[in-house]
């Protein structure tokens, strides 16, 4: 992963964020890889062929295909409902959290104690748009005082390129979904 930033998008996702020893020293790549949990693989998979089935439904649209298209979008509707399912096993509660703001390059999250910079942390964050999860590691490179703990700010050190890619793709869906809403409220206050 190069050393690019990404926007940040203030927003409450569930997080587990585990703090390792101090001495951990990150995977290989391909250690990285074999260890990532099953559910968090096929949820990146599926949230990819979501973005072939968004243009094959664009294209569906345009004609007298209707019903097929309701049929498409309540089986993905059930393969979601489903994989939520799966995603929910992996989220431990002795670990787990909110976030505050996230993107593809970090994410800030309240934690009830403080960790030191440059701690090295396995997160796990479940995503509600796409519907999927992210396996990686991170570093600690901030932590805050804050009146419901600590704001721990983290920086991604291994993640794979799709889960950067449906991180930047929640990332750009929330932000849409506060713009639209923002556009709401002025339309209401006129």
């Amino acid at each position: 992963m190069t050393e690019q930033e990404y926007f940040t998008v203030h927003h409450q996702l569930t997080i587990n964020a585990q703090p390792l020893a101090d001495d951990f020293i990150f995977p290989s790549s391909a250690q990285f890889e074999a260890e990532i949990p099953a559910p968090f693989v096929v949820a990146s998979e599926f949230s990819q062929l979501d973005m072939l089935n968004d243009s094959a439904r664009k294209e569906l649209n345009n004609s007298d295909f209707k019903h097929v298209i309701n049929l498409l979008d309540t089986q993905n509707s059930k393969l979601n409902l489903l994989l939520t399912f799966l995603l929910s096993q992996q989220d431990d509660p002795q670990y787990r959290s909110t976030t505050v703001a996230f993107g593809a390059s970090q994410c800030s999250y309240l934690s009830a104690t403080p960790l030191n910079n440059e701690q090295a942390l396995r997160v796990k964050l479940f995503l509600e748009h796409p519907a999927a999860a992210i396996y990686c590691y991170a570093r600690v490179i901030g932590c805050e005082a804050h009146e419901q703990g600590y704001l721990i700010t983290a920086k991604y050190q291994m993640l794979r390129d799709a889960d950067q890619d449906l991180l930047i793709k929640a990332a750009l869906y929330q932000q849409q979904k506060l713009l639209r809403q923002r556009s709401i409220d002025r339309e209401n206050n006129q």
